[in-house]
């Protein structure tokens, strides 16, 4: 994904879940998704979507069975 591109989701995610802490970062050896980071913690894989015509990208996101215990 593009830095730009990048930037605008970080932007959008800050903004849909009202949280400044949200990070996306470029992916190493992968150019077609970033991860997403809510302060250090890793949260999950935005992926780009671009076989269709429309451009789109997919968010995903593991809950461990652990992580709900802490809750």
């Amino acid at each position: 994904m593009k830095p730009d591109e990048i930037r605008k989701i970080e932007a959008y995610l800050r903004s849909k879940f009202e949280n400044k802490t949200i990070k996306v970062q470029a992916r190493p050896r992968k150019d077609d998704s970033a991860e997403v980071y809510i302060g250090d913690e890793f949260i999950g894989v935005i992926f780009r979507d671009d076989e269709d015509e429309d451009l789109s990208w997919n968010f995903q996101m593991a809950i461990l069975e652990i992580d709900l215990d802490e809750v």
